[in-house]
């Protein structure tokens, strides 16, 4: 029989490539968001629920509904700026959700998941590239979310056995135009989509900080293609139901881009000029964060085969074009 996954957070960017991939592997799917950001539920063969992970007693009856052999946790609150302006909701959301969706876990016999974590745990890097010894100095209340949450997944295993996968992404991007999936968070607060969006439009595209200790003072990020995200999960399941010991793993290309670069790129790509606007710094940004994913490869045989700068871009401006077709 086909395992069931539980994949929470699963009508989200990340989250609903995930679910596509499992579902297309032939595992029974189960999705559970509150679509607060306007998504909407997935249009793959799954059982959805529009709930909360901050109400326990409703995923509770998900539990109780569905046989679940397994989690990948996807649900949080990710925007940076208002971890640190809002972190109340965050702590609330990203923590105490966690928790109550682990507890469930418990009730219900279920011991595997896969979590969602960030390369933000690390802070400001002490050397690059960053490999899953860095010490971590998270530096937004977003970050401290995650972190915190790893400590919680390692107390568990030892105290109730539960199995788990961390994976610490780094810059996800790119979209999946040709099965209609792509980023559409409400207010959009990556990178790659609001430039492609300011260039097209003529709009200013915003740099924020020039003056960091990087080539061209700009930050530089580690850009991995939102398929190879959902990739590393089918081996992270393989590696629990194998019996694998709690491992966190770094997800990346070890290949690093500025922002001056991306708005280069896109350029060159869109045919078109950007008109640049240097503001601040913000709080929370880190000057460079860049993959060591050794690792990864090692334990899952994981590697990106997607990831290419021209890839990346390439399938987000198609996305974008899609979007405004209403497709």
């Amino acid at each position: 029989m086909a395992q069931t996954l539980l994949v929470t957070g699963g009508a989200g960017y990340i989250g609903s490539h995930v679910a596509n991939l499992f579902a297309n592997r032939g595992y029974d799917v189960v999705v559970v968001d509150n679509l607060i950001y306007n998504q909407k539920p997935p249009k793959i063969n799954c059982k959805f629920y529009k709930e909360d992970i901050c109400c326990k007693k409703s995923i509770s009856k998900i539990f109780e509904s569905e046989k679940i052999d397994a989690v990948a946790h996807l649900a949080a609150l990710i925007e940076v700026g208002e971890s640190i302006s809002k972190p109340q909701i965050f702590y609330k959301t990203n923590l105490a959700g966690t928790i109550n969706l682990l507890d469930c876990m418990l009730e219900h016999n279920v011991n595997k998941i896969i979590f969602s974590s960030t390369c933000a745990i690390y802070g400001e890097p002490e050397s690059v590239p960053m490999d899953e010894n860095h010490a971590k100095n998270p530096a937004s209340p977003y970050a401290k979310s995650k972190l915190s949450i790893e400590y919680i997944l390692e107390d568990y295993a030892r105290a109730y056995g539960l199995k788990h996968v961390i994976l610490r992404y780094f810059n996800v991007a790119g979209a999946s135009p040709e099965i209609g999936l792509g980023e559409n968070h409400i207010p959009e607060t990556h990178l790659i989509p609001r430039l492609i969006r300011a260039i097209k439009n003529g709009d200013v595209c915003q740099i924020f900080g020039s003056d960091y200790a990087t080539p061209d003072g700009t930050c530089v990020r580690d850009y991995l293609h939102v398929k190879d995200v959902a990739k590393a999960h089918i081996p992270a399941l393989k590696y629990l139901n194998d019996n694998g010991a709690p491992t966190a793993l770094n997800l990346g290309t070890g290949n690093g881009f500025s922002v001056r670069e991306i708005i280069f790129a896109l350029e060159q790509l869109m045919n078109l000029k950007a008109k640049i606007s240097i503001q601040p710094r913000r709080c929370g940004d880190t000057p460079i964060l860049v993959c060591d994913g050794k690792k990864s490869k090692q334990v899952l045989g994981w590697e990106p085969t997607n990831s290419s700068l021209k890839n990346i871009l390439q399938s987000a401006v198609e996305w974008e074009k899609q979007k405004a077709l209403n497709l």
